[in-house]
Parts: structure tokens; C-alpha cells; sequence
């Protein structure tokens, strides 16, 4: 398999899965809403409007670098389809690596935020995390463990991947 037919399965799934990310964020920015009651019945457990405020931007700056992750990626593949060889000129060889490079980055940022967002997301519903509630606990540990081990298995397979691909210019 050519390294231009990787490239072009891998801008696939990567353009997949920061479009089931994006969706996810519209639809955690429909719980941003003020004076929102969390499910826990103290009143001073409930998250407030800056818990609101951060999810608001965190999900808007996830969205952002799945944006310019996807769109990196997309571009990649137009090239890719341009020049369907190997590129003899070392310039288009750095430049392909480099919004390789960006688009991981990208989608990496936006991985680390979106998380984040969920974090908020599940103290608006749940309770603060301050409160101590057991089911917001639960939920928060839940999301951040299954992150961290994926995110450990992703990033070094990228760092990789990316090592890979500067060491061939």
C-alpha cells in the first residue's frame, strides 16, 4: 500500500470522527442555558452561569480546531488527489506533512477541550463536582478515564505516525 493510499484512508477517518465530535458539541451547547437545575435537589449544588459560560467556550473552541482539523484534512485529500505521485519537490512533501501535522494537532486541542466541555456539561446536569454527589463523580470519572486511556494510545500512535512522515522529506 502506497503512502499516498495511507494518507488518503487516514484523512477519512480522521474528517469521520471530528464530524461525530462536532455534532456532539451542538448538541452539549443546548444545555448551556441559564438558571438550568441540575438533577441533584440542593439548590447550592446546582452549577451557575459561569460553569455556562465555560462550557459555552469550550465546546466553541473544540468545534474550532475540529474545524480547522477537518478542513486541514479535506485540503490534504484535494491535494493528495492533485498529485496522485509522489511528489519529486521537496516543498510539496514539507507542506503535506505539515497540514498533516496541523490537522492531528487540531484534532488532538479539540479532543482535550471537548473534553473539558463535557466535564461542565455533567456538572450542569448532575451537580457540581463540589458537592460530592456520587453520580456526578461517576459520570466525570467515567468520561475522563475512557479519554485519558484513548488519548495515551492516540497521541504517541500520531506522534508516530508524524515522526514518520517528516523523517521521509
Amino acid at each position: 500500500m502506497s503512502s499516498i493510499s495511507i494518507y488518503d484512508k487516514e484523512l477519512d477517518d480522521l474528517v469521520n470522527v471530528n464530524s461525530l465530535f462536532t455534532i456532539a458539541v451542538f448538541i452539549g451547547l443546548a444545555y448551556a442555558t441559564p438558571g438550568q437545575r441540575s438533577l441533584d435537589d440542593r439548590e447550592e449544588c446546582d452549577a451557575g452561569a459561569s460553569i455556562s459560560r465555560r462550557l459555552v467556550i469550550y465546546e466553541v473552541v473544540a468545534f474550532s480546531f475540529f474545524l480547522l482539523s477537518s478542513l486541514l484534512a479535506k485540503t490534504l485529500k484535494m491535494y493528495i488527489s492533485i498529485f496522485k505521485v509522489e511528489s519529486k519537490r521537496k516543498i510539496l512533501r514539507i507542506i503535506r506533512v505539515v497540514m498533516l501535522t496541523l490537522s492531528a494537532l487540531g484534532s488532538v486541542i479539540g479532543c482535550v477541550f471537548f473534553l473539558l466541555s463535557i466535564i461542565h456539561l455533567v456538572e450542569i446536569r448532575l451537580g457540581r463536582l463540589s458537592c460530592g454527589s456520587p453520580s456526578t463523580w461517576i459520570a466525570a470519572g467515567t468520561v475522563m478515564t475512557v479519554a485519558s486511556v484513548v488519548l495515551i494510545f492516540y497521541v504517541p500512535t500520531v506522534v508516530y505516525i508524524l515522526y514518520v512522515a517528516w523523517r521521509e522529506i
